[in-house]
């Protein structure tokens, strides 16, 4: 793997453990961002990881629901899931494909699993939009898996660019107001690699295999725990005797105020209750199945 001088590294400010929660209609799942520890970091306003080969804890899905003012990003790591909205849209996600939603002024959306048994897995993500971009047409960006770059080390590493780049190579999917970065990342035992992060940047680690080393300070983050990363402009994440697994998620802050009500998040009080008054209206469009 290449080596990058590291003139800044980020090092861990604050490591959370994900909490045990449901969600739509009785999934099981860990919600790590938008807890009572962790409420959001900007402009991250949830993460969600779900993994279970127990069909009563996925089967029920997330029926038609509503969004408004900020982004969904759902990456799944195994099985299948149906997505369709109220304009029209519709697909199956695969393992290893992403999907990365718009909201903004308004949709209905469900995402269903398309499976009865065996291992369903994945993350969901919400990114909040700026203030000017919150009223926009809502919009897609999909990426099947083998459209998504990997990038693979000497080492056995192997990095899966979903948004942003690494090693010069740019990720699927582009073109979102926060210029995130969003990468998966393996790292067999004994591994040692350094990844630029843009300097200003909101970063988190989430690992969901194995345990890991960041910083040169090497503080460890193991299994269902999510690291907040100060700034810097790289990151250095090692392994020792076990393999590992995590997510690097990085973006622009947008320091602007947030008001929250469920699946609505807008700058105002009043903004969210027109939310909440246009969504009893219908205006968001037909509910979805």
């Amino acid at each position: 793997m290449e080596k990058i001088e590291t003139r800044n590294s980020r090092t861990v400010s604050k490591i959370v453990k994900g909490e045990s929660t449901f969600d739509g209609e009785g999934v099981k799942l860990t919600r790590v961002i938008g807890t009572r520890e962790l409420s959001e970091v900007d402009p991250f306003l949830l993460l969600d990881y779900f993994s279970s080969d127990n069909p009563n804890d996925y089967i029920g899905g997330f029926p038609s629901h509503p969004h408004r003012g900020f982004e969904t990003v759902t990456y799944m790591l195994n099985g299948l899931m149906k997505h369709k909205d109220s304009n029209g849209s519709e697909g199956v996600l695969r393992a290893g494909g992403a999907q990365w939603m718009t909201a903004g002024r308004g949709v209905l959306h469900s995402e269903l699993p398309q499976q009865e048994d065996g291992l369903l897995a994945g993350f969901q993500l919400w990114v909040n939009l700026p203030s000017a971009l919150k009223m926009c047409e809502p919009h897609y960006a999909n990426a099947e898996p083998d459209e998504i770059p990997e990038i693979r080390g000497d080492d056995g590493s192997i990095v899966r660019i979903i948004a942003g780049s690494y090693m010069d190579t740019r990720g699927a999917i582009s073109g979102v107001s926060a210029e995130p970065k969003y990468l998966d990342i393996f790292l067999p035992e004994k591994s040692d690699i350094t990844i630029p992060v843009e300097e200003g940047f909101s970063a988190f680690v989430y690992v969901f295999e194995g345990v890991i080393e960041i910083g040169e300070e090497s503080e460890s983050v193991d299994t269902g725990h999510l690291a907040v990363l100060g700034d810097g402009n790289t990151l250095r994440i090692r392994t020792d005797r076990s393999k590992a697994r995590a997510i690097l998620v990085a973006a622009r802050p947008f320091n602007e105020p947030v008001a929250r009500y469920g699946p609505f998040v807008m700058n105002t009080k009043e903004e969210i209750e027109t939310a909440i008054s246009d969504y009893r209206k219908g205006l968001f469009g037909p509910e979805v199945d």
